[in-house]
C-alpha cells in the first residue's frame, strides 16, 4: 500500500513540474531566467516547484 501512496505522489509532482515548465516557456521572461527556473525544478522538484509558485510565477 505505500508503495501505492509513493507512485501516485511522485505521479503527482511530475505532473505539477511539466505543467510549471510549460508555464515558464510560455512566459515572458528572459531565456536566461527561463532557463534557472526550469534547472531548479528539475534538479529540485518539488522544492523548486514551490519557490517557483511562491516567487517566481510572474516569469
Amino acid at each position: 500500500m505505500g508503495f501505492e501512496y509513493g507512485g501516485i505522489l511522485g505521479l503527482i509532482v511530475l505532473i505539477a513540474d511539466i505543467w510549471a515548465i510549460i508555464k515558464i516557456v510560455q512566459g515572458g521572461g528572459s531565456t536566461g531566467s527561463k532557463l534557472l527556473w526550469i534547472l531548479l525544478i528539475i534538479i529540485l522538484p518539488v522544492i523548486g516547484l514551490l519557490i517557483w509558485l511562491l516567487a517566481g510565477r510572474r516569469v
